[in-house]
């Protein structure tokens, strides 16, 4: 995996318009845990944030033309991109499995309420790879090539150093954190969300680095799919 030469350093990144709208949805999901248990146990009220993260990402990518580019879903990123994704999706894939049936259960935790979850619910050949892969897509839009995309630009101002700047440690924790706390997702996978904080670190980096979605994008629909399939077969 390579760093797209210069994309701090861009005409289109220098051009960028609105970034600060990538605040809204980490405000929003900060917000949320603010309010009473009864509202927050509304599932209405849980998919806000998610509401005014894309709300947010389409008014930012009607202001700026090169939003594709910005997003880390240029021409050329593709084939690199799904390459290193199903890489990175079964290794994350084969972790994340091994802490869902192995770590969880002997500190205790009850996994079986994932029977239950609306993954859980849905038919088979309908979670693969339709829902799955639609999550991904949507995610990884929304989280990495917005959220943490938009948040770096903003942050690329407050360091001279150019290797803070490709990592961006602000925006890699805001993101990763805004994600792993997305209410839906604590809501739905209870204690398995702290997963989603590992790998939103991981994904995080990886968009830092390349600048390419299509890696993070194959990398979430892969390791979704190892641990849905692991996970629905010994719960079966």
């Amino acid at each position: 995996m390579t760093t797209e030469p210069g994309r701090y350093a861009t005409p289109a990144q220098a051009k960028e318009r609105r970034a600060a709208l990538a605040l809204f949805p980490a405000a929003t999901t900060l917000a949320f845990y603010t309010l009473p248990a009864s509202l927050q146990e509304q599932t209405v009220i849980q998919f806000v944030p998610q509401i005014v993260a894309y709300i947010a990402l389409s008014l930012w990518a009607m202001r700026n033309h090169s939003f594709a580019s910005l997003l880390g879903l240029g021409k050329g990123n593709l084939s690199n991109g799904l390459r290193c994704g199903l890489l990175t999706g079964l290794v994350l894939g084969c972790l994340n499995t091994l802490v869902i049936l192995t770590v969880y259960p002997h500190l205790g935790y009850d996994i079986s309420f994932l029977k239950t979850t609306p993954h859980g619910r849905l038919p088979f050949l309908i979670m693969v790879p339709w829902v799955i892969c639609g999550i991904a897509l949507f995610v990884e839009l929304n989280f990495r090539g917005f959220l943490i995309g938009r948040l770096a630009s903003l942050e690329s101002g407050l360091w001279e150093s150019g290797s803070v700047q490709r990592f961006s440690p602000l925006a890699l924790v805001t993101s990763a954190l805004t994600f792993a706390f997305d209410p839906f997702m604590v809501n739905t996978f209870q204690h398995l969300h702290w997963i989603a904080l590992w790998d939103g670190l991981v994904w995080g980096i990886i968009w830092l680095r390349t600048g390419n979605l299509y890696i993070t994008i194959a990398a979430h629909a892969v390791e979704v799919t190892v641990m849905y399939l692991a996970v629905r077969t010994v719960l079966e």
